[in-house]
């Protein structure tokens, strides 16, 4: 059996010791990498359309001496009491200032809006009347309606997290892919211009046909007749008698 020299094990041991040293350092310097989700290339799937509930109010402003509405406030409030049957979602809420300067014509104002609602069909479990201190009794504070309906919202828009023109951090630039921002006008106003949520998120049910027309179509089919519309020659076009 063989055994190394002193000066050669003492040598290996310090070797290894060494090897040990610089691994434990470099192990005190090692970080975990932090891997962010990659921003989407669909702009559908960037700036998405979501449903929530939103509140719509408008408010009626009452002078120190007149009582009831005007012309253009009934307007309003029978546009309110419209849109409340076709999209609202909870009871309309008339917020009425109380202990004002214009206290009772504010009282006078409070019946005549009462009574449009319940004419244009609102039931008297869809309004609901609460009194408020306004902060400065010194102004005219107003009667406010509001209720709450289903609204399609886009956004927000105007974010630029990279640069667009050449940039060596511009990753779009380089791939030749779409700008965060891209579609995010499109998308909020397609939100704001569609009339029933619902409608992006399925069809609507078909609507009965129209009987008379079918009835009429058919009975020409099985004669053999044509199933077309006949216009009067007054209807089609024709050329413009203008210079002659």
């Amino acid at each position: 059996m063989t055994t190394r020299p002193p000066q050669i094990r003492k040598r290996a041991i310090g070797f290894g010791g060494a090897l040990v040293g610089i691994a434990l350092a470099l192990g005190g310097c090692q970080h975990d990498e932090v891997t962010t989700a990659s921003i989407p290339d669909d702009y559908k799937q960037r700036h998405p359309i979501a449903i929530e509930e939103q509140n719509r109010s408008i408010v009626v402003f009452v002078g120190h001496a007149r009582g009831g509405l005007s012309a253009a406030q009934r307007a309003d409030v029978m546009g309110v009491a419209s849109a409340w049957l076709h999209e609202g979602t909870g009871a309309i809420r008339i917020d009425a200032p109380s202990g004002t300067p214009n206290a009772r014509p504010v009282a006078e104002t409070l019946r005549e809006i009462q009574s449009m609602l319940a004419a244009a069909g609102v039931p008297p479990r869809g309004i609901n009347v609460r009194p408020y201190q306004p902060e400065d009794k010194r102004f005219l504070p107003p009667i406010r309606l509001t209720y709450s309906r289903i609204a399609a919202v886009a956004g927000p828009c105007g974010l630029w997290p990279e640069d667009l023109g050449p940039s060596m951090k511009n990753k779009s630039w380089f791939e030749n892919k779409e700008y965060y921002n891209y579609g995010c006008a499109y998308q909020r106003n397609m939100a704001a211009m569609v009339d029933n949520p619902s409608d992006l998120e399925q069809p609507r049910p078909e609507t009965p046909s129209y009987t008379a027309r079918r009835i009429m179509s058919l009975e020409k089919y099985r004669k053999g007749t044509t199933t077309a519309t006949a216009y009067p020659e007054s209807d089609k076009a024709k050329l413009s008698d203008t210079g002659k």
